[in-house]
């Protein structure tokens, strides 16, 4: 159960751009900030200077920094936390409110079954698969609501970080024994034009590296991660006290970030924006999209992620970008602090996926809210069924009141509730098209 300060955690993850904020926000100094060792993973502080140093301009994207601070193999923050996600974490996410999210979304990939004519096998590829919470409720609903559609079932789950995948692992192992399907691969072990299902995440695509631009009097230019002159690749431990990261300003590393502005049809330029004004591009998520299409032979791609549409998330007054940073429930603004221990995030550009998929054959379904989203699967029902319970014992009636709280709390429209669901199909009949899928429509 999520307690009230991590569920404001929640809340300031997804609303710390509102409008008092944007107008107050500290813009992002382009100067040195402080890296604190002693919080710090030391080798991979070490192991990004020397990447540093060995570059022609002793400088990296961010976009690079990022990948490293979260995926390094041996130092990453996700390759070496196994608690990362959760109260013990630095961040939970919809699964730890309960097992209501994962049989909501469970409910529209049974529906989603039928749809596509009741294929087996059905394959359900989850891409970012946190602690398995959600697998787990899953597979668990299928099997008590929808057996015919569980034994159709194989379950893949992409997983970046070996520590998260031993994880999963270890909560799937019912599963496993009992012979259901389920199996760990990247997404380049998946055969292409292979899946007839549904690939799906949640909170996954916020967790990509970024590239950080900014618009100067010279145009827009990017931000690139540094070391101050003479320390650079250093690795004298004694002088590691010392080390500063520091940003500087230069030209774009590649033209695809001028290309993403043009196909949104956004123009980033001095009088429409201020000068400084500081944003993300998420390229990553392009290479992503367009990884997952090839696999799709038919089905659905569905995104839960917190996000704008591509013009509120480029909006002039958004001057600062939505980088922020998670350490131990608490957010804040500086990645160069906590290295290897913290969390990294940006909102979603839900345009620019919708704009990548239409260039490969995938259409959008239709765009909503979590809070009408799994409305529409039926969390209203369980809140009615909760109010109208009759319970004398106390603790079974603290139970019932946490779990209607939390039940609320998925779908409050100023956080967890606001997240963006993203539907898009590819391969589909125009009857399947046409065949309004449950998480759509609108509820009652």
């Amino acid at each position: 159960m999520c307690s009230e300060p991590q569920y404001s955690l929640i809340r300031a993850k997804l609303y710390k751009f509102n409008t008092k904020t944007i107008h107050s926000f500290t813009p992002f100094p382009l100067f040195p900030f402080p890296c604190s060792p002693m919080t710090s993973n030391s080798q991979l502080y070490q192991l990004i200077a020397q990447q540093i140093s060995q570059r022609p301009q002793q400088q990296i994207t961010f976009s690079e920094y990022m990948d490293w601070v979260l995926y390094q193999p041996q130092h990453g923050y996700y390759a070496t936390r196994d608690t990362v996600i959760g109260p013990r974490g630095d961040f939970i996410t919809s699964p730890h409110l309960g097992h209501d999210f994962g049989e909501l979304l469970a409910e529209q990939l049974a529906d989603m079954w039928v749809a596509l004519g009741r294929p087996t096998p059905f394959a359900l590829v989850e891409m970012g698969a946190g602690q398995g919470l959600v697998a787990a409720d899953v597979l668990q609903y299928l099997q008590e609501q929808h057996p015919n559609c569980l034994q159709a079932v194989e379950y893949t789950i992409v997983e970046k970080s070996a520590a998260l995948a031993a994880e999963q692992q270890q909560r799937l192992q019912p599963w496993l024994a009992q012979g259901i399907p389920v199996q760990w691969r990247s997404l380049d072990e998946i055969p292409p034009n292979s899946i007839v299902g549904c690939c799906f995440s949640n909170e996954l695509v916020d967790a990509f590296p970024v590239h950080q631009v900014v618009l100067t009097e010279a145009g827009l230019q990017e931000i690139y991660v540094a070391c101050p002159a003479g320390q650079a690749g250093e690795s004298d431990a004694g002088k590691e006290e010392s080390l500063r990261f520091r940003e500087v300003v230069g030209e774009l590393s590649t033209p695809k970030l001028a290309e993403y502005f043009e196909c949104l049809g956004i123009t980033l330029e001095i009088g429409a924006y201020p000068q400084g004004y500081r944003t993300e591009v998420n390229l990553a998520a392009f290479d992503w999209i367009k990884q997952v299409i090839q696999l799709l032979q038919r089905g659905y791609l569905l995104t839960i992620d917190y996000g704008y549409p591509a013009r509120r998330y480029y909006s002039p007054a958004r001057s600062q970008g939505t980088l922020q940073c998670y350490y131990r429930h608490a957010h804040h603004d500086d990645p160069y602090e906590h290295i290897g221990h913290q969390d990294l995030t940006a909102h979603v550009n839900f345009t620019a996926l919708e704009r990548w998929g239409e260039m490969w054959d995938l259409e959008t379904l239709g765009f909503t809210q979590q809070g009408m989203f799994l409305m529409a699967l039926g969390l209203g029902d369980r809140i009615a069924a909760i109010s109208h319970m009759t319970v004398n014992d106390p603790v079974a009636m603290q139970k019932a009141l946490r779990r209607r709280d939390a039940l609320h709390r998925l779908i409050d429209p100023m956080g967890l509730g606001n997240f963006g669901v993203l539907i898009q199909n590819k391969g589909l009949t125009v009857e399947e098209k046409a065949r309004p899928l449950k998480g759509l429509t609108v509820p009652t």
